[in-house]
């Protein structure tokens, strides 16, 4: 069963699921706290189902090259690394997203994707610090969130604002041997809106390759392969079907809920919040 509903009902519909003998995807955020994702992992390993969390931007074009480039280490040791997902949508529309529910605003609907994003690449940081505004007319939730996280020998930053008629780069990253920046987001999205339907020719393909810099080469165009969220799903009827892995395991999906949870804190707080032994 997959439920891709208002975030507030991921964790009532995920436990009704479960306890009927269903295995379960549940669309990001998986519930609206990491207590929540808990008992729903223990309640799928009682009832021994499958239970996944749609985090589909792990096979967005842009963060593959991304992912394929650090692999490779051609930046060297990554220093500093941005990851911005910004839009224009400058009036408050009613919807769930935008409302004062739990569960709704900015942070906690593209929070989880630059944030799982980031585990995928760097694991968990020592700590972490969140900004978060209301800048539109009429906003009643976050629709700008900054949140810095910090690791040993470097710091990323992950932004969100629906108030950016300009966008700047999506990543931005920095490294001992260069540079890389890379604008405009995965086309998987736009494609599914204008009637293209995965597998056509040309799926998945960024039109917008990266820009690599590199103390020793120069300047060159680099891009990674092409984006296919099809791949969550084959991952999800092999681990059924034939016992193979998750392709995203509930346990990687609550460390992200932690961290939503924590920077939450540190917003209220205003201050650095460390991230506890309890994650890893």
């Amino acid at each position: 069963m997959v439920i891709a509903t208002p975030n507030d009902s991921h964790f009532p519909l995920a436990q009704a699921a479960l306890r009927a003998g269903k295995h379960v995807v549940v669309d990001k955020p998986f519930a609206l706290d990491a207590a929540q994702a808990r008992q729903l992992m223990e309640e799928a390993e009682q009832a021994g189902r499958l239970l996944s969390v749609f985090h589909n931007r792990r096979w967005d074009a842009d963060f593959l090259a991304v992912r394929q480039l650090l692999d490779e280490g051609a930046l060297g040791r990554v220093a500093h690394f941005e990851s911005h997902f910004d839009r224009y949508r400058p009036q408050v529309r009613q919807r769930w997203r935008e409302s004062s529910a739990p569960g709704a605003g900015l942070w906690f609907d593209l929070g989880p994707h630059l944030l799982d994003q980031t585990l995928q690449l760097f694991g968990l940081p020592q700590a972490l610090s969140l900004e978060l505004a209301e800048l539109r007319d009429g906003a009643v939730c976050d629709d700008w969130f900054h949140a810095a996280l910090r690791y040993p020998d470097k710091r990323v930053i992950l932004h969100g604002s629906a108030l950016v008629a300009d966008a700047g780069p999506r990543f931005i990253i920095h490294g001992t041997q260069g540079s890389f920046s890379k604008y405009g987001l995965d086309p998987q999205e736009d494609a599914l809106k204008g009637g293209v339907r995965p597998g056509e020719e040309g799926w998945g393909v960024d039109p917008q390759p990266g820009r690599l810099l590199l103390a020793d080469a120069g300047e060159k165009v680099f891009s990674g392969p092409a984006g296919d969220y099809l791949r969550y799903y084959a991952g999800v009827r092999d681990a059924i079907l034939h016992g193979g892995a998750n392709p995203v395991p509930a346990e990687e999906a609550w460390q992200v809920m932690a961290l939503l949870e924590l920077g939450k804190r540190s917003a209220m707080l205003q201050c650095w919040q460390p991230v506890p032994d309890s994650l890893r």
